[in-house]
C-alpha cells in the first residue's frame, strides 16, 4: 500500500492567523519508511516553494504528541482527565470546566492555572500529576509513520532539532530515549513548567529552543498539529508545516490558516532524503 501524497499546497506561512488527530499505523505492506514507498511524482508544482522551505530549514522544532507519537493512545486522555479532576476534587479544589475541557488533561491544567499563582501548592501539585501520567503514557505511546527515519535523517545532514511542546520535558526525554532518538535532539527538549500562561499559544517553548541553539527564526520549521502550535510558530516568526491524520484536524489546521498541511510524513522524509 502506497502512501498518499497528501495536500502540500502553498508556502509555509508565519502570518498571524487565527486555531488538531492519531497518525494511522504504518501499513507493514508499504516497507521500510523511505521515499520509495510515496508516489512523489503527483506532487504538484505548487509545492515547490514549501518544499524549499522543508529541505532549506537550518533548524526544525517537533511538537511532541501527534508528531513524534500518539502519546496516549493506550492511555486516554479523557482518563487523565478525570483522574485530574478527582485530584483536585479530593482537596476540595473547584474549577468551571466545559464539558470538552472535562475531557482534555490540558485543559484542566489551564484551568486550574488561570485561578491560582504559577507558585502554588495546587498548581505544582497537578502539573506534578499530569507527568506522572505523561511517563506513564510513554509506555504505550504510538509512534508517528515515518517520524523516526525523519528525525534521523535530519540529524544526520546535521540540521539542529529540538522538541518544543506543552507535555512534561521529563516524559518527552523518557521517550525518545526508548525510541533511540536522543542523540538526534542532543538534549533540547522544551517543554511545559508551571508557569501555565507559557503553554503554546504562547511561543515560550519554542523561543526558548531557538535561542539554545542559536537559531534565526526566519530560518526555521516548526512541525505541529493543533491550531496553538500554529499560533506559537507565528508568534516566533518560524515557518509552519501541519500535520494532521484525519480530515478532521486538517480542516481544523485549515480554518485557523495553515496553509500547509500534511496527513502523512512519508512524503516530508522524501522531500528531505531527496533534498
Amino acid at each position: 500500500m502506497t502512501p498518499k501524497t497528501s495536500d502540500l499546497t502553498t508556502d509555509l506561512t508565519t502570518d498571524p492567523v487565527s486555531e488538531p488527530v492519531a497518525e494511522p499505523t504504518a501499513d507493514p505492506a508499504a516497507g521500510p519508511a523511505t521515499h520509495a514507498n510515496a508516489d512523489f511524482g503527483q506532487v504538484a508544482p505548487a509545492l515547490e516553494r514549501a518544499a524549499h522551505a522543508i529541505t532549506g530549514a537550518s533548524c526544525v522544532l517537533f511538537d511532541f504528541d501527534g508528531p513524534i507519537c500518539g502519546l496516549f493512545a493506550g492511555h486516554r486522555a479523557p482518563h487523565i482527565a478525570e483522574r485530574l479532576i478527582g485530584w483536585l476534587t479530593e482537596r476540595g479544589i473547584v474549577v468551571p470546566l466545559a464539558e470538552a475541557e472535562r475531557r482534555d488533561p490540558h485543559a484542566v491544567l489551564r484551568a486550574v492555572g488561570s485561578l491560582h499563582p504559577e507558585d502554588s501548592a495546587v498548581v505544582r501539585g497537578l502539573e506534578q500529576a499530569l507527568t506522572e501520567e505523561e511517563l506513564h503514557a510513554t509506555a504505550s505511546a504510538a509512534p508517528t509513520p515515518y517520524v523516526d527515519e525523519l528525525i534521523r535523517r535530519w540529524s544526520a545532514r546535521g540540521v539542529p532539532l529540538a522538541v518544543a511542546t506543552n507535555n512534561s520535558p521529563l516524559a518527552v526525554t523518557r521517550y525518545v530515549e526508548r525510541r533511540g532518538l536522543a542523540e538526534c535532539f542532543d538534549r533540547h527538549v522544551y517543554g511545559r513548567t508551571t508557569d501555565l500562561a507559557r503553554l503554546k499559544p504562547d511561543p515560550d517553548c519554542l523561543n526558548r529552543a531557538l535561542r539554545a541553539l542559536g537559531a534565526d527564526p526566519a530560518k526555521s520549521l516548526m512541525i505541529g498539529d493543533t491550531p496553538s502550535d500554529l499560533y506559537a510558530a507565528q508568534r516566533a516568526g518560524v515557518a509552519f508545516l501541519g500535520y494532521a491524520k484525519d480530515e478532521y484536524r486538517v480542516a481544523r489546521l485549515r480554518r485557523a490558516g495553515a496553509e500547509t498541511v500534511v496527513d502523512t510524513l512519508a512524503e516530508v522524509l522524501g522531500l528531505v532524503e531527496r533534498g
